[in-house]
Formats: C-alpha cells, structure tokens, sequence
C-alpha cells in the first residue's frame, strides 16, 4: 500500500512539474508574440512543440486561458488572444486606473524601506543596457526584469494583493502588446529620465506629480505601440493583397 502512494504521488509530482515548465515557456512565447495573435492553439501542436504529453499541456493551457492570455471556444479548443488598437486603448486607461489607485495608496504609507527599495530598482535599472550589444534589434531580457521590478517597487505598499494581483496582469498585457508591435526605427524617447520623474516626484512625497508622470509613461508607451501596430497592420495587408490570386473572370 505505501508502495503505491509514493508511486502515485511522484507520478502526480512529476506531472505538476512538466506542466509548470511548459506553461512557463508557453507564456513566455506569448507574451513575446512568437505565437501569431488570433491563431489556434492545437493540443497536439503544443504537446509536439514542448515535448510533453497532452495532460500537462492542457493544464498549462487552461492555466494561461485563466490569465487572459488564451481564449477558448466551446469544443473548439483553444486559440491567442488577438491584438487590437482598441483593446490597447481600453487596456492602457484600465491600468492608468489601477495604478494610480495603487500609487495614491503607496505614497499614504510610504516608508523608508520603500523609498530605498525604490532607489534602489531604478539604480540597477540605470545601469543596465536597454537593448542586447549584439543584437541592438532586440530588448535586453534583465532590463526587463529591472524594468518590472522597479514598477513593482512603486506600488508595492498599496496594502492590496488584489489590486497588486491586477496591476501585475495587465503589466503583461502591456508587455506583451510592446513585444507584437515592435517594428521599424526605435521611437525617440528618454526611457530612464521618464522613470527617475516617476521615482524623484514619489520619493518627494509629490502625489499629483507621480501620478501624472506614471500615467504619461503609460500613455506615450501605448501611442508609440498604436503607431507600430498601424505599421504591422499596413505590412500585412499589403502582403495579402501582393500573395492574392486574382478571381476567374
């Protein structure tokens, strides 16, 4: 009999394993946009492309469908979520929303263990590239992750994990809306001198200046991934009318 437990229950691990591994690369692939947006997603694609068997990659799917990053249709399976100008828009304003709400309520009880976690966020933030040396084209993954944690540090002391919970899904819509549109000639803009505003008028306990420069952050990153979508959009419509037969007659 204990035979048997421990055989199922390290059978069960196992499993729960695999299926956090492929949900973390499935996720990573779509919020880096390497699975085209509106496409289906096949259990038997996915259990081929991440070499695993279809119960752990349809826990991982229904996983990622419950963050909003899948869609699901009724006995159809599963299919990525499609980018619109207009979801962005909708997306921006919503979390413009929340994390004003979540500033507002930081800067009510900031400490000094914030501003020096804070500081501290964007000091390493600073100090690291925006964009890989060997490959400008591309964003450097670690100034990503700085990247998210100093807006992480920021709203860290809103005393809601809820509020934290969905200020953190939507920063990976955004994220993964920048990663699709990014295309052409890099848009000029002072990235770290936007981020130390947002950290210099916080730190000076100045509330309507934070929040002001937070939600400008947010709106000139949408206006520059809106511009690059109408880019996509045009390319891709031009590919479509180049690779279409015409009709008989």
């Amino acid at each position: 009999m204990t035979d048997s437990v421990v055989d199922f229950q390290g059978s069960s691990g196992a499993k729960s394993t695999l299926a956090s591994s492929v949900y973390g690369r499935l996720r990573h692939d779509l919020l880096h946009g390497v699975i085209e947006p509106d496409s289906k997603l096949r259990v038997e694609w996915a259990v081929k492309t991440y070499g695993a068997g279809a119960s752990p990659v349809r826990e991982a799917l229904n996983r990622l469908a419950s963050e909003g990053l899948l869609g699901r249709h009724d006995q159809r399976g599963f299919f990525v979520m499609p980018v619109s100008a207009a979801e962005l828009e909708e997306l921006t304003r919503t979390r413009c929303w929340l994390e004003e709400r979540a500033l507002r309520e930081t800067l009510a009880k900031r400490t000094p263990a914030w501003e020096e976690a804070l500081v501290l966020s964007l000091h390493r933030m600073s100090r690291t590239p925006r964009y890989l040396a060997n490959d400008p084209a591309n964003t450097n993954p670690e100034w990503e992750r700085l990247h998210r944690a100093f807006h992480r540090a920021l709203i860290a002391e809103c005393g809601s994990r809820w509020l934290l919970g969905f200020c953190e899904q939507l920063a990976d819509q955004a994220h993964r809306y920048r990663q699709i549109a990014r295309t052409g000639p890099r848009a000029r803009r002072d990235e770290l001198s936007e981020h130390r505003a947002i950290a210099d008028r916080a730190i000076a306990g100045d509330v309507e200046g934070a929040v002001t420069a937070l939600t400008e952050h947010y709106r000139l990153t949408s206006e520059i991934s809106q511009r690059q979508l109408e880019t996509l959009s045009g390319a891709g419509a031009e590919r479509s009318a180049k690779g279409r037969r015409p009709r008989d007659g």
